[in-house]
């Protein structure tokens, strides 16, 4: 599945044919997207996949194209605060990107049926707190991933404000789906071969949308134990944030405004990141020539051709010299601000979240 748009040389550059195509239409969708870099999702080797619209499967690990993923992030309307549930939450691509969007006071669960799919998705994020410069630009809510039959979710689990299911889900299972929503949440899982989305209006009412043809490998169906039932699943608990890691959100939520009402007041504009020129294609046109008794098809270059072809090896000059530039890298002002704060080391480590970098 995918395929919808053209392949991007670098994460940026896929988010901007996402754009392009109308996948990704809000701008929060779209910081999430970028800050998180979908080939940081897959393993050595295969990376140079990452950047095409086309889902990606090895083992265990699976990954949706990205114009599924941008369809189901604008269908559910995440908001800072909610509560989201990722029923086969995999590699935690997906629920990474909406940690970034519901911030520190949501909740971000995710149930996956494979064990080291878990442990996959748990590194990926280690790895994404620790190493990312994104990381200190946004508030998160990081995700909770256990393993489990998504199908086998204890009765008396919790409701949330917004729930996608990543597999086929058989009709039969649709008022189970459902049953896990609050009322006025929105539930997007891919149903009779059609992305859907479901919003709860009352305790027994629902709207349902069609917004694009999928096709998915459906749900596993449990497995039961000796007693004829499948093992309930329980998630994780939603617990109440104490008072230390409050303090936490709030110091770096107060630098955070700090540093962004100092570069307003000196007038430095918030850097975006650098788009790639689209090199311009040069259409050849064919004339045919005699050589001996064959009529033999040759390209001939207009003049509109040449000039383009010129204005590329100039652009190409330009931006080789410019690659050549030393270039500094981009200061994290953060981190710069917490390790000048008159505290000691260790709660200066705390406060970064023990980050190198």
């Amino acid at each position: 599945m995918g395929g919808a748009v053209s392949a991007g040389e670098d994460n940026d550059d896929l988010i901007d044919n996402l754009k392009e195509a109308q996948y990704i239409r809000t701008e929060r969708v779209e910081q999430a997207f970028r800050a998180i870099d979908r080939g940081d999702y897959y393993l050595e080797g295969y990376r140079d996949n990452a950047y095409k619209d086309l889902a990606w499967k090895h083992g265990n690990i699976h990954l949706s194209a990205p114009c599924i993923y941008s369809e189901v992030m604008e269908a559910l309307k995440l908001q800072p605060g909610l509560s989201f549930l990722n029923l086969g939450s995999g590699t935690g691509y997906l629920s990474t990107m909406v940690g970034l969007i519901l911030g520190p006071f949501g909740i971000n669960h995710g149930i996956e049926l494979h064990s080291d799919v878990v442990e996959y998705a748990k590194e990926k994020l280690e790895s994404f707190i620790k190493n990312s410069d994104s990381f200190d630009k946004f508030e998160f809510c990081e995700p909770a991933f256990v393993v489990g039959n998504c199908l086998q979710i204890a009765s008396d689990s919790h409701q949330y404000d917004r729930i996608y299911c990543g597999a086929g889900v058989q009709k039969d299972h649709e008022n189970y789906m459902k049953i896990l929503l609050k009322v006025g949440g929105i539930l997007v899982m891919p149903i009779e071969d059609q992305l859907t989305q479901i919003m709860r209006t009352g305790q027994n009412t629902w709207e349902s949308k069609n917004i694009l043809a999928v096709s998915f490998a459906p749900l596993v169906q449990p497995s039961k134990n000796d007693n004829g039932k499948p093992d309930s699943v329980g998630l994780p608990p939603c617990a109440v944030r104490n008072l230390q890691d409050l303090a936490r959100i709030y110091i770096r939520r107060t630098l955070r405004n700090f540093i962004n009402d100092e570069m307003q007041a000196k007038g430095i504009p918030q850097r975006a990141p650098p788009r790639r020129k689209r090199k311009r294609v040069k259409q050849r046109i064919n004339t045919y020539v005699f050589v001996g008794n064959q009529l033999i098809p040759q390209p001939l270059d207009s003049e509109e051709d040449e000039k383009m072809e010129e204005d590329n090896k100039e652009e190409e000059e330009k931006d080789h010299s410019e690659a050549m530039k030393t270039e500094e890298p981009p200061q994290n002002l953060l981190r710069e601000k917490i390790m000048k704060l008159p505290l000691p080391e260790s709660l200066k480590a705390y406060l970064t979240y023990f980050r190198d970098k």
